[in-house]
């Protein structure tokens, strides 16, 4: 089986009556040519839950038949223009476990089977600049679809784009829709097919979520925003994407955060232990991926005598990257991880209701101001790395009442920010320096690099005061 293969794919559809021909599209953008069209047909199978739970989370699985890219495909939503595309070459009758654990974290435990056989006529048109380069493919598809004993006949039209000016897919959708093409109903073939279960299974999903009329308080939503953010960076954070990592601990830790907050509303329990376990695999990942750029940018400012030391920093922090990467694919092929987000999609579906959120993080930042106060005074350092924590979860309850509270508790959030950072970036100096000690006990170029993080915690620090003080001002905290 060869490796997945991961594109980004840009298309509209269309619906379009039997008689519908294609127009000329020679001149709409920078359309030259139309040479060159070819026919295929296409046999496809989708994959899914019984409950259809990919499609009903904007995800499709399918293996094909014919045409130039037969295989595996799984496509996910992307960044808002387009869709994400894995492609897996590889003709087996189950989905293979590569494309299994993309949509792990949505599926959980329930298999995966084959919901609908969709076979497609396609004429395909590339649209061609005065170059001869490909800007754009226009397929007209007779599609014949079949799901549960149902058969469903249509045409309809794909322009999907290859390169050069994405605006020449506007340039020919107005052609298109002059001859008589219009939006097609659905985002997908497959959705098209599955409508009526779609809509069944999206009326149960209505149903068992309805509770009490009451309004849905600010903490409950943030809950289920914290959930949903762990799921979607989670098949990024499978590969150990920089970003999906660190956007999954902060989800992570977010949650956590807030269970231990409004601990009275959400009950005592080991979730947040649980929550605690995941965001520790995803830093193990994320932690040597920050020092690594910090100590290595350190290390080129010194001059290159230091290029010895920003070898052996590198190879040592590529080995615990690696490492955490290793532990993180285990880590989310657990069961302990599938339990955990059962146990957070059930708290969300119970949407508790919590008793004045502002009351519960004004008490919450008046404990991180008397921690901080306390810490700078004693100068010691895990009393300062505990009164960032504390900053922290105060953050994250401001964070709470920001759509209700508007612009003041933004403003709180932003200057709680600074002071969490100026923080963080002290703390981050002396974990730098526990890994130059580390591997650079025998060396005077370590030497000198620990004298320069050194100096560097004693300036972060020295600007916390001030950061304080901003974070404390009575127009910051109209909030309350």
């Amino acid at each position: 089986m060869d490796r997945v293969e991961i594109a980004t794919e840009t298309e509209r559809k269309y619906d379009v009556p039997e008689t519908f021909e294609l127009p000329d599209l020679v001149g709409a953008g920078e359309i030259a040519g139309t040479d060159g069209a070819e026919t295929h047909d296409l046999d496809a199978t989708y994959f899914d839950t019984d409950d259809l739970r990919l499609m009903r989370n904007r995800r499709t699985l399918r293996r094909r038949s014919g045409g130039h890219d037969a295989g595996w495909h799984l496509k996910t939503p992307g960044d808002g223009v387009g869709r994400t595309e894995h492609r897996l070459n590889g003709d087996s009758e189950t989905v293979p476990d590569e494309l299994v654990g993309v949509v792990r974290a949505i599926v959980r435990r329930s298999p995966l089977a084959p919901v609908a056989r969709l076979r497609t006529h396609r004429v395909e048109t590339p649209l061609k600049d005065a170059g001869g380069r490909t800007l754009a493919l226009v397929a007209q598809d007779q599609v014949r679809a079949e799901s549960a004993g149902v058969e469903t006949v249509w045409q309809e039209v794909e322009v999907e784009f290859v390169a050069g000016d994405p605006a020449v897919l506007d340039e020919v959708e107005q052609r298109l829709f002059a001859a008589g093409a219009s939006p097609a109903e659905g985002p997908s073939k497959v959705s098209r097919a599955l409508a009526d279960r779609l809509a069944a299974e999206k009326a149960k999903a209505e149903d068992s979520g309805k509770k009490a009329k009451h309004k849905i308080n600010p903490v409950a939503v943030y809950v289920g925003e914290q959930r949903d953010a762990i799921l979607g960076h989670d098949p990024g954070a499978r590969q150990g994407a920089p970003r999906s990592v660190h956007q999954m601990r902060v989800a992570t830790r977010r949650l956590r955060s807030t269970l231990k907050t409004y601990r009275r509303s959400f009950g005592e329990s080991d979730l947040r232990d649980e929550l605690r376990w995941l965001a520790a695999v995803l830093g193990a990942v994320r932690d040597p991926q920050v020092l690594e750029e910090k100590l290595l940018g350190l290390v080129e400012e010194a001059g290159p005598e230091f290029a010895a030391a920003a070898d052996r920093v590198r190879a040592h922090l590529d080995d615990r990257i690696a490492t955490g990467r290793a532990e993180l694919a285990e880590a989310l092929d657990s069961d302990r991880y599938l339990d955990l987000l059962d146990r957070v999609d059930e708290l969300v579906a119970r949407r508790p209701r919590t008793a004045d959120p502002v009351k519960r993080a004004r008490k919450v930042l008046a404990k991180a101001d008397v921690k901080l106060d306390a810490a700078l005074e004693s100068g010691v350092e895990e009393k300062i790395h505990e009164s960032r924590k504390g900053f922290k979860q105060a953050r994250y309850a401001v964070e709470v009442l920001a759509p209700e509270q508007g612009r003041p508790a933004k403003r709180l959030v932003k200057a709680l920010t600074a002071l969490q950072d100026g923080l963080g970036a002290y703390q981050d100096s002396n974990v730098a320096r526990g890994v130059l000690r580390e591997l650079g006990t025998d060396s005077f170029h370590f030497g000198v690099l620990y004298g320069r993080q050194e100096q560097v915690g004693r300036d972060e620090l020295a600007k916390v005061p001030e950061l304080a003080r901003k974070a404390r001002r009575r127009k910051v905290r109209r909030v309350f």
